[in-house]
């Protein structure tokens, strides 16, 4: 489907329903679908190929110092102190939709803005800064204030109460360099590397936690048992069989939008493939 029918869709969804989001409430998100029959796919304890693969159950396998740092990462809540309340608003609507997680229940949901928070509040950088990026500090609050004025410009409202296809139109062009809006804030540093910084700190955040290692069928610490079985792709015994399962992209997201790539102007669509939503 293409963009444009996307949010034409949308318009005329909010037109007939009045569903369209207010300044304190982001719209409703639409559900992922069983691409046979329609129905709406429920969010899961534990999304995933992998059913009940636990990571933690292996835990008595780990020495002291991996399982303390391991439950640490499940049980602390990490409070907010680098991002203003405001900049938090809008950065956690931000990420949600760089790396969403609806297909989750609540209670199992990764907080990945609050391992970046923790990583910008304690400094902790790679080692080199590119000569056109500001300090990542920087370059993350002036990438809050960019959101908020693209969202006010192009739609009149704050980006958290923007519903999904909007968010994600306006993150599509920040991910094309080509910013719908705001362009005077972005031209202040280069947005494809603030882009590239911003998706490898959520999967950063989110592939070091165990609940995603559960979806991934991830073994978890491999020190100091090892392992065992190393050719031919066979699985160890406390792993479990993997299970697929076929889904669609939700009605309000870009995920199955059609674009062009390379030279021969080839279409190419992302729903279903390779993982989880």
């Amino acid at each position: 489907m293409s963009l444009l029918r996307k949010l034409a869709n949308r318009a005329t969804e909010n037109r007939a329903t009045g569903s369209a989001a207010s300044d304190n409430e982001a719209a409703s998100l639409s559900p992922l679908k069983d691409p046979a029959t329609g129905e709406r796919l429920p969010a899961r304890l534990q999304p995933g190929y992998y059913p009940g693969f636990s990571t933690l159950a292996q835990q008595k396998y780990w020495d002291a110092a991996t399982r303390m740092l391991i439950h640490r990462r499940v049980n602390r809540s990490i409070p907010i102190r680098f991002f203003t309340p405001e900049e938090e608003q809008t950065m956690r609507a931000v990420v949600a939709r760089v790396l969403p997680q609806e297909d989750r229940l609540q209670s199992h949901r990764i907080d990945v803005l609050s391992g970046i928070d923790e990583r910008l509040f304690e400094n902790r950088l790679e080692g080199y800064r590119y000569a056109d990026m500001p300090p990542d500090q920087n370059a993350y609050r002036l990438a809050a204030r960019a959101f908020e004025q693209m969202a006010h410009e192009q739609y009149g409202q704050p980006f958290h109460a923007l519903d999904t296809l909007r968010q994600e139109t306006l993150l599509r062009s920040v991910h094309h360099a080509e910013p719908l809006a705001a362009k005077r804030l972005w031209s202040q540093m280069n947005i494809k590397r603030f882009w590239t910084m911003l998706v490898a700190d959520c999967c950063s955040v989110y592939y070091a936690h165990p609940y995603a290692w559960d979806e991934i069928g991830f073994g978890g610490p491999a020190y100091p048992r090892g392992y065992m079985r190393l050719e031919e792709g066979e699985p160890e015994p406390w792993e479990v069989e993997e299970q697929r399962y076929e889904w669609s992209a939700p009605d309000d997201t870009l995920s199955d939008v059609e674009e062009a790539h390379g030279t021969g102007g080839e279409h190419q669509t992302h729903h279903g493939q390779a993982g989880t939503h």
